[in-house]
């Protein structure tokens, strides 16, 4: 499994106490649990967005970025997922890392400091030379689109 360096800080030391640094939780976890920096408990109504603070930035070598996905737990036990999942944190970007949670749930879910309420994955990143042309190559599918399969 390859390794790869990513910095990470505390954006307020003063306010980090309760929470840890994402960890994996199993020896071939892909993803990296984090907490919720809230200061209050936050309650997510059936159908609420929130957007709940970590305390932490990163800084992500180049060709790879970080994906923000739900914790599989949170979401099948309460319906609480990541709203734009899964979400990009950029190679670029320096500022904290926000989770945007829905509550796809019937009851309300409140999430509390030191939560884990997401899962970061860093994953590499390629970009696409982009050829413009007038016609693409046929495929056995063609333009088949959701469904087409019977699934």
């Amino acid at each position: 499994m390859e390794r790869v360096r990513l910095q990470i800080k505390w954006l307020d030391k003063e306010k980090k106490e309760g929470l840890h640094l994402p960890a994996y939780h199993s020896a071939l976890a892909a993803g990296m649990d984090i907490q919720a920096a809230v200061v209050k408990e936050c309650t997510l109504e059936p159908g609420a967005i929130a957007l709940l603070p970590t305390n932490l930035a990163v800084a992500i070598p180049p060709g790879y970025e970080i994906q923000v996905r739900p914790r599989s737990g949170l979401a099948m036990k309460q319906g609480v997922t990541v709203i734009n999942t899964p979400g990009t944190i950029d190679a670029d970007y320096r500022g904290e890392i926000m989770v945007g949670l829905i509550n796809l749930g019937s009851q309300i879910c409140t999430i509390r400091r030191g939560d884990r309420i997401a899962q970061l994955v860093l994953a590499p990143v390629c970009r696409a030379t982009l050829e413009q042309v007038d016609d693409l190559q046929e495929t056995a599918r063609g333009t088949g689109g959701f469904g087409h399969t019977g699934l």
